[in-house]
């Protein structure tokens, strides 16, 4: 019994701390986005990333694909950063700051949430994931 109530108690102190660094990151970029916390970076929808996008031009899209990917087509003001030659020497050359936001996305959401969490490991504070370019509904070029 002692057991089992060791770890409601745990598994409850989980998921307050999620929920709390959820809503810490929540207020540093938009007071109305809902985000999923993924415990390095924030994963949020594309509507959200477009919102910031829009609200914070200073923000670095990130697109990690393979630059033929990127040359096909890529999101309006994106930077490419492939995600084999994410390291922190490449990392410092395309994002300004550690604190910088940065939208990162990808083909279909996978090599994203990996970039976002190297990030994440490198230092960086403001890292939000948003999926995949295939389900892009904005203005692409």
């Amino acid at each position: 019994m002692k057991k089992l109530a060791f770890i409601f108690a745990l598994a409850f102190s989980l998921l307050a701390g999620c929920g709390a660094q959820a809503n810490g990151a929540d207020a540093n970029v938009n007071d109305n986005v809902n985000v999923k916390s993924n415990n390095s970076y924030i994963q949020i929808s594309q509507q959200q990333a477009k919102e910031i996008m829009d609200k914070q031009p200073d923000a670095v899209v990130l697109d990690v694909r393979e630059q033929h990917e990127y040359d096909e087509k890529h999101i309006v003001n994106a930077v490419l950063l492939p995600l084999g030659t994410i390291n922190e020497e490449n990392a410092a050359k395309t994002i300004p700051s550690k604190e910088t936001v940065v939208l990162v996305y990808c083909r279909s959401g996978n090599r994203s949430k990996t970039a976002s969490s190297l990030l994440a490991e490198l230092g960086y504070t403001q890292v939000y994931e948003f999926g995949g370019i295939k389900d892009w509904q904005y203005d692409t070029e």
